[in-house]
């Protein structure tokens, strides 16, 4: 049976929009359930491992008060392997600030190349085994990653 390419894209081009979705309007409450059990969430600042440090390192930028943020995504590339195994490969425009919306305009605060290595689990569900952003440009507010 031939792998449907076009379908694999659009499965992680909808995994992506609802991950960055529960990142910015829940605090990312749930961003380590797209990971497998021992991902690896590589931000421009650090690399966590598993679902406790995930879900700790949002937890913890919940706790220090309100931000706004919107992850944008672009130029959205995907290279197949295999029915379960591809790399995705992306660009991020960051915008956030801490504070309560409307908050004033801004450039974004971070455009970064993202890179993604997913697994499709036994259970039929896409996750990420690995997701590294490397910073291109970054702006004068700081990012909490």
């Amino acid at each position: 049976m031939a792998i449907d390419e076009l379908r694999i894209r659009q499965e992680l081009e909808v995994l992506n929009i609802a991950f960055w979705r529960e990142v910015d309007s829940n605090w990312g409450r749930n961003a380590h359930t797209f990971f497998t059990e021992d991902g690896v969430y590589t931000t421009s600042h650090k690399a966590r491992r598993g679902h406790a440090e995930i879900r700790a390192f949002y937890t913890e930028r919940e706790s220090r008060g309100p931000r706004v943020a919107r992850h944008l995504i672009h130029n959205f590339h995907v290279t197949v392997q295999d029915a379960d195994h591809a790399t995705c490969e992306w660009t991020m425009c960051l915008y956030a600030d801490d504070g309560e919306a409307p908050l004033m305009s801004e450039p974004p605060i971070l455009i970064g190349a993202v890179t993604d290595e997913c697994v499709r689990g036994p259970d039929g569900k896409w996750r990420y085994a690995a997701r590294t952003t490397r910073a291109l440009f970054k702006g004068s507010k700081p990012t909490s990653g």
